[in-house]
C-alpha cells in the first residue's frame, strides 16, 4: 500500500528532520519554475505517521535571496535542530530550527568557510554529528569539525567531480565516488586518504553507503559494469570486495540505508525504487513508476517508520509506506516476556499438583505423602513457632 503527499513543482531535494518523540518533520527545497517570479524556497512540513502524509500548508518557509540560486542538497544534523543547504550559486547556508510544530521558525546563518566555494554536489554530517563534509563539482573535498568548523581535510584534487559520499557508522571513514567512476576511502581521524577501491576497466562506481547496523562492517556501492547495474559489497576491515548482486537491474540515481541498518534502498533514473533486506540481500519492496518518466533526485528512510521519502522535479515530494515485515515494538517484547513468565508459573503449578500420578512412583510404607505447596515456600508462622522451641546450638568462639 502506498500513501503519498505530492507537492507539485520544481522540487530539487528533501530530507527528514528527526525530532523527539517521533514527531518528525520534512524539509523540501524548491527551485524557480522557469521564468516564474517565485523565488527559491525551503519549506518545513509536519509528518503524520498514522496517515503517512505531510501537512498542508507548510509549517515554516525560508525564502532565498535573488542571488542565492536554487537549493541543490540538504544535510540535516542528527540532533534535528539545524541543517545545511547548498545552492546552485555556489554557497551554503546554515538554517537553525526553533519552536514546536505549532510554531516553527527558521533562522538563516552564513557559513563563512563555504561562501563562494562553487557548486557542492554532496553534503554529509557524520552519524554522531561531530563532522561535516562537502564534495564539490570541482572535485574539492572539505571535512570540518562541527560546530567549530575547524578544517580537518582540505583536498582540492580529491576527485574529478564528486558523485556521492557517506560517513561510516563510527564516523571514522568517509567514502566518496567520482563522476569518472573511481571511489576513495578517507580516514577522517588521521585526515589522510586511506585507499582507492579497485575496479576493472569496464567498471564505474556511482553511489556508496556504509552499513549502519553496527555488526556488519560493510560498504555498499552501485557499479555500472558494461550494460549491467550491480550492487557490490566491500569488507571495511580489508577493503576487499565480498561479492555483488543485480538488484535494481537498471542504473541507480540515488541510494539510501535505514538508520537501523536493516534495509538498503535504490532509486532509478526513470522513477522506480526498490528496498532490499540487507541480511538476505533480497528485494522486500518494489515501487514501480512512482515518479513516472523522471529521475529520483533524493531518497531517504523515515527515522522511526518503514516509510520512504522520494523527490523528483515533476512529481515533487512523495511519501511511500513500505511493504516490508513489521518491526517488533518494545511493548510487544515485554508482553511476550510476561506471557512466558505466566505460562511457566501455570505449568509449574499443574506439574506440582499432578506429580504423583504423573510419575506413578509407588510410595514406601513409611514414606510421607506429597507435601503441600505451602510447605515448599515455607509458612512464616509455623517457622517462627519452631524457631522459638528449638535450642541454640553451640557458639563458635
Amino acid at each position: 500500500m502506498e500513501i503519498d503527499e505530492r507537492n507539485k513543482g520544481t522540487v530539487r531535494c528533501a530530507s527528514w528532520i528527526k525530532r523527539p518523540e517521533n514527531a518528525h518533520l520534512v524539509v523540501v527545497g524548491r527551485g524557480q519554475l522557469g521564468h516564474s517570479s517565485s523565488p527559491p524556497t525551503l519549506e518545513i512540513f509536519a509528518f503524520d505517521p498514522h496517515t503517512a502524509s505531510l501537512s498542508s500548508p507548510p509549517k515554516a518557509t525560508h525564502v532565498f535571496q535573488d542571488a542565492a540560486g536554487d537549493p541543490v542538497n540538504i544535510a540535516v544534523h542528527p540532533s534535528g535542530d539545524e541543517f545545511i543547504c547548498s545552492t546552485s550559486s555556489g554557497t551554503c547556508q546554515l538554517l537553525e530550527l526553533y519552536g514546536s510544530e505549532a510554531s516553527l521558525k527558521l533562522v538563516a546563518k552564513e557559513l563563512l568557510p563555504l561562501q563562494g566555494v562553487g557548486l557542492q554536489n554532496c553534503l554529509a554530517f557524520s552519524t554522531d554529528g561531530s563532522k561535516f563534509a562537502t564534495g564539490g563539482a570541482d572535485g574539492h573535498l572539505r571535512v570540518f569539525e562541527w560546530p567549530s568548523l575547524r578544517i580537518i581535510i582540505d583536498e582540492p584534487c580529491a576527485h574529478k567531480s564528486f558523485r556521492d559520499m557517506d560517513f561510516s557508522l563510527d564516523s571514522e571513514f568517509l567514502a566518496s565516488t567520482s563522476t569518472d567512476g573511481s571511489a576513495r576511502i578517507w580516514n577522517t581521524s588521521d585526515a589522510v586518504p586511506l585507499t582507492s577501491l579497485t575496479r576493472n576497466s569496464d567498471e564505474k562506481f556511482e553511489l556508496c553507503r556504509f552499513s549502519k547496523d553496527g555488526t556488519k562492517p560493510f560498504l555498499f556501492c552501485t557499479v555500472q559494469k558494461g550494460g549491467k547495474a550491480l550492487t557490490s559489497v566491500w569488507d571495511m576491515s580489508t577493503w576487499n570486495k565480498i561479492g555483488h548482486k543485480r538488484l535494481l537491474r537498471k542504473p541507480a540515481a540515488v541510494m539510501s540505508t535505514s538508520l537501523d541498518g536493516k534495509y538498503l534502498a535504490l532509486g532509478s533514473k526513470d522513477g522506480d525504487f526498490c528496498v532490499v533486506e540487507v541480511k538476505k540481500m533480497e528485494i522486500s519492496h518494489w515501487s514501480r513508476r512512482l515518479h513516472p518518466g523522471t529521475c529520483i533526485l533524493s531518497m531517504e528512510f523515515c527515522p522511526s517508520e518503514r516509510i520512504m521519502l522520494t523527490t523528483s522535479e515533476e512529481w515533487g515530494a512523495v511519501v511511500t509506506k513500505l511493504n516490508v515485515p513489521a518491526d517488533w515494538k518494545e511493548w510487544q517484547i515485554y508482553l511476550i516476556l510476561l506471557g512466558l513468565f505466566l505460562a511457566s508459573a501455570v505449568a509449574f503449578y499443574i506439574f506440582f499438583e499432578n506429580s504423583d500420578s504423573f510419575w506413578n512412583f509407588p510410595l514406601a510404607p513409611n514414606q510421607p505423602a506429597k507435601p503441600k505447596l505451602g510447605a515448599i515456600f515455607g509458612d512464616r508462622h509455623s517457622s517462627d513457632d519452631q524457631n522459638m522451641h528449638e535450642p541454640f546450638g553451640p557458639l563458635d568462639m
